[in-house]
């Protein structure tokens, strides 16, 4: 077929989801990934793909495989000076200049699915009432949007009783979904009650957070009552804080994303829904009228040169037609370089590389957010953690195979043996900070940074991420008007943003100082060796101030076509069409007008289940309010 009813672009969490609502609701769909299917074929001999894949615990090597990276090089600021203190930045590589910090996404089947740490998070009530109230449109709203997630989720980590509960009476406290596509499950690795000094660091984390609570009887109580999970409708509703374990999207403790939905979907029906492999989008055909009638693609592999080894060949040229709508969910980086090329964008910049204009869009690409993290890593006093025998973190060894027999131990885990939400400071309107203890050296993204948690096998580090960030001056733009470039992004960090009053900042400082709370007991019992980042020397909050500038990263970006009103830079109206056009939609992590919650996907899998009704609703296909 070379004309479909929707075509869709990209196939991770946005337009995977997307796609196979689509398909299996009865339309015929193509959907264009411009990666390979990185597993498919692979013989988990020869180049482990299919272990780097499938095991949650070898997410960090998955983001560095060949077959499945695309390395982005993005710069923290634009100045230059500052940018070049932090240590993650590369000017050269392999003789090639890059000029940024690493920022790792997938160009495979499923997207930034394939590579994640597969932690799914629930995004606070108000980042859905704030679009809610943006649009004007009740169906953004909080409790309509929980109803989309249980839509989406089969739940495993709270199944009993729960869901009997509601299967025999109706009755749902937690809200969790059972019947969905999305499996999720926890992963506690009991192994690890064994290992006599992590007891100790969980034992001493548990009093610190319990300590910082308004009411520790009440934090305490929440915990033994299975409110450990940040998930559950309660805990959400009441923007609650305390310790936690971080639900994962894994299927038997096998990770799951949208390459098993839609091949799944595929194979089902495999008249409506075609994959192209292998097929990179270098524009949207417009019609004179701005409607959107079909895309243009070159097909080859390995085109884009955000994979490590880029094909010389050009490519061939293709043309798809849809009959009904275009999709875009490439995502926070690969949305708007494609828009721009497709004419849709800020004047003055299409005219740089000589696009012809079709909508003059100023807010395409801007307003580029992200988390804040930094990592508080420490050396211990020992060879090395007692859970960790065994685990090389490569195919074969005691612990895959125990992983691979049993789904057991550490390796059926993303690394995190602990999770804690607060806030960072009590004047924040929402917990801001998730902290994550982690066995292993992790210090950010840089080429490489996987192989040290084989190496550094008696580290612990505390990794902070920041949400509800305030910086809103992130940005992405042309670097040319080859499609096969990729675009430059600067995030503008900080004193670069529009944060004026430093409140990200202050908030990072004190996520350290908390973690500082928590390891000084370890400390007293010489446990722990050295804290080598900071460090020892880095101490006053001017110092910590300085340290968090030149060392934070993120991996979340966001909200660069977002919902909102043309004239305040706004991209897309609340049901996702680009403003000035008809027929074209965006659906993936671009569309926030402000990034949501702790972590993306969960967001992403939920808009697009929004986006999937929205479409079915506007070609007449069902009716308004109808469950699919």
């Amino acid at each position: 077929m070379d004309s479909y009813e929707y075509i869709v672009v990209g196939s991770g969490a946005g337009g995977g989801t997307v796609a196979a609502r689509l398909a299996e609701s009865g339309r015929t769909v193509l959907l264009l990934e411009a990666g390979s299917d990185a597993k498919a074929g692979a013989t988990g001999v020869d180049d482990n793909v299919d272990a780097l894949y499938d095991v949650p615990a070898f997410h960090p090597l998955a983001s560095e495989c060949d077959k499945m990276a695309w390395n982005f090089y993005v710069r923290h600021y634009g100045d230059l000076a500052q940018q070049k203190r932090d240590d993650k930045y590369r000017e050269m590589l392999n003789g090639k200049r890059v000029d940024g910090v690493l920022y790792p996404r997938a160009g495979t089947l499923g997207g930034c699915t394939a590579h994640n740490a597969m932690i799914t998070v629930y995004p606070h009530n108000a980042d859905w009432d704030h679009i809610a109230q943006l649009t004007g449109d009740r169906s953004w709203s909080a409790n309509n949007m929980r109803k989309l997630f249980e839509r989406l989720e089969r739940c495993s980590h709270r199944a009993f009783p729960y869901r009997w509960l509601n299967k025999l009476f109706g009755i749902n406290p937690t809200r969790h979904g059972w019947d969905g596509w999305l499996h999720t499950e926890k992963a506690i690795p009991f192994s690890a009650l064994g290992d006599r000094a992590l007891v100790k660091v969980i034992g001493h984390a548990l009093e610190v957070a319990l300590a910082s609570q308004k009411s520790p009887l009440a934090a305490l109580r929440r915990f033994f009552k299975g409110q450990a999970d940040p998930n559950d409708w309660r805990f959400v509703n009441a923007d609650a804080e305390g310790i936690c374990y971080t639900p994962l999207a894994t299927d038997g403790h096998r990770r799951m994303g949208t390459r098993e939905r839609v091949l799944d979907v595929a194979k089902r029906f495999p008249q409506r829904l075609h994959v192209e492999l292998n097929a990179l989008v270098s524009r949207v055909v417009l019609d004179a009228s701005n409607q959107a009638v079909g895309v243009e693609y070159v097909k080859g592999e390995r085109l884009y040169r955000a994979h490590t080894s880029v094909n010389a060949v050009d490519g061939e040229r293709c043309v798809a037609r849809a009959s009904r709508e275009v999709i875009l969910a490439g995502g926070a980086f690969n949305t708007p370089q494609l828009l721009m090329l497709s004419g849709i964008g800020p004047r003055e910049l299409l005219a740089k590389f000589n696009i012809p204009l079709r909508v003059d869009l100023p807010g395409v690409g801007k307003n580029l957010q992200d988390r804040y993290e930094v990592g508080v890593v420490h050396r211990m006093d020992f060879e090395q953690w007692e859970v960790l025998t065994g685990a090389d973190f490569k195919q074969g060894d005691a612990q895959f195979l125990q992983w691979q027999q049993r789904r057991k131990g550490v390796y059926a885990t993303n690394g995190a043996v602990l999770a804690m939400i607060r806030r960072s400071m009590p004047s924040r309107a929402l917990p801001d900070l998730i902290f994550f203890a982690l066995l292993g050296s992790f210090r950010g993204y840089f080429p490489g940074y996987s192989g040290l948690f084989s190496q550094h096998r008696n580290y612990l580090t505390w990794a902070i991420l920041k949400a509800h960030t305030n910086n809103r001056k992130g940005e992405v733009t042309l670097r040319s008007g080859d499609p096969r470039d990729m675009p430059e992004v600067n995030f503008h960090y900080f004193n670069e943003g529009t944060d004026d009053r430093n409140e990200d900042l202050d908030s990072v400082v004190e996520g350290i100082k908390h973690v500082r709370k928590m390891m000084a007991p370890l400390q007293r019992t010489n446990l722990t060796a050295e804290e080598e980042i900071p460090g020892a020397a880095v101490q006053s909050d001017a110092q910590l101030r300085q340290f968090v500038k030149d060392n934070a990263w993120g991996h979340h970006a966001s909200c660069t076509c977002p919902i909102g009103p043309a004239a305040s830079d706004g991209v897309l109206s609340g049901d996702f069409k680009v403003h000035g056009t008809s027929r074209l939609r965006v659906v993936d992590a671009s569309v926030f007008p402000r990034i949501p919650g702790f972590f993306i996907a969960s967001a992403v899998y939920m808009i697009a289940e929004k986006a999937a009704d929205a479409i079915l609703i506007d070609a007449g296909l069902r009716a308004k309010g109808e469950a699919t």
